[in-house]
């Protein structure tokens, strides 16, 4: 694909993990492990790209405080072009908290509420970003009025567009920009929010019907990621599904990002999909192995090694 680096828009996160080392008793005070690392959907597919050595630009907006320098250090030392991260004074960074019961049982609280400084002025002065990008990566934290004029900029330069739905709640965002997409990527749940299904589709053949449907509803491509049972695709050509790895999970934070992050970087790399597929599945498999969000060791010669080529 032509263009000098990948754009990536959403959010960024300093996400905050606890898990009890005891069995759980409400109302006390308990022992537990708690790890932070940086996060954000948007954030964290950037980080996998630079990591993959991509050269990757982030539009996103954090505090103006030492977390926030704390989190785009981290970003800018794994490659990310940070330099046009937006300061908003007097508000809280991004900030996830995580609970775990278990490695798949977890409450999630998210405050997000930054995000809403990533808004049309801020996308317009930024414009020039859109003309030399190959690809234009998002997540549905960006407001409608975000949405109506990243994707206007999109088609003025020629830009095609990926998209990761986030969270139920918000893939509805995104529904009426399926025919602007040349990638999006929803688990089951998104894609009930999508698509207006009353069930998930959780199954292989519902998987891959609804990978088509999204692809007749106008993306180039779609994927249903299944978790632990795979994923589902489809294109233009037709569909295909491909099973998960079987690794230890010791966290599932940030799997989906590490996913979208290879299928993009096999993609710019002209791949044929259901490599990059696998691509994406080896990634997952990796960052499922740790507790940060982003494999810290990440490069493209793991992400082979994995998959076994």
């Amino acid at each position: 694909m032509e263009g000098e680096y990948v754009l990536v828009v959403g959010s960024s996160v300093l996400e905050m993990a606890g898990r009890s080392i005891e069995v759980p008793q409400p109302g006390t005070r308990q022992q537990g492990h708690i790890h932070a690392s940086p996060s954000g959907v948007a954030r964290n597919i950037a980080e996998n790209l630079a990591r993959l050595d991509i050269d990757t630009v982030l539009l996103s907006a954090v505090a103006d405080d030492e977390l926030s320098e704390y989190l785009i250090n981290h970003s800018r030392l794994a490659g990310i072009d940070c330099r046009h991260v937006l300061r908003v004074a007097d508000r809280r960074i991004a900030t996830s908290l995580l609970l775990y019961q278990s490695a798949e049982s977890v409450t999630r609280l998210d405050d997000l509420s930054i995000t809403a400084a990533l808004d049309s002025d801020y996308l317009m002065e930024h414009e020039w970003l859109f003309r030399d990008a190959a690809l234009v990566v998002i997540d549905a934290t960006l407001s409608e009025e975000a949405l109506d004029t990243l994707f206007e900029l999109a088609q003025r330069y020629k830009a095609r567009v990926c998209a990761d739905p986030t969270a139920p709640r918000l893939a509805r965002r995104l529904r009426k920009y399926i025919p602007n997409l040349f990638l999006i990527v929803p688990n089951a749940s998104e894609t009930a929010a999508l698509c207006s299904l009353d069930e998930p589709a959780t199954e292989r053949k519902s998987a891959i019907g609804t990978a088509q449907r999204l692809v007749n509803m106008g993306s180039t491509i779609a994927v249903v990621t299944l978790g632990e049972r795979g994923l589902a695709y489809a294109d233009r050509s037709g569909g295909g599904y491909i099973r998960a790895i079987h690794t230890e999970v010791v966290d599932t934070s940030g799997a989906g990002d590490a996913f979208s992050g290879a299928v993009i970087f096999g993609m710019l790399n002209s791949v044929p999909i259901d490599e990059a597929m696998r691509l994406g599945v080896a990634a997952a498999s990796l960052t499922l192995q740790s507790e940060d969000t982003v494999l810290q060791s990440l490069n493209p010669d793991l992400l082979y090694d994995e998959l076994g080529i």
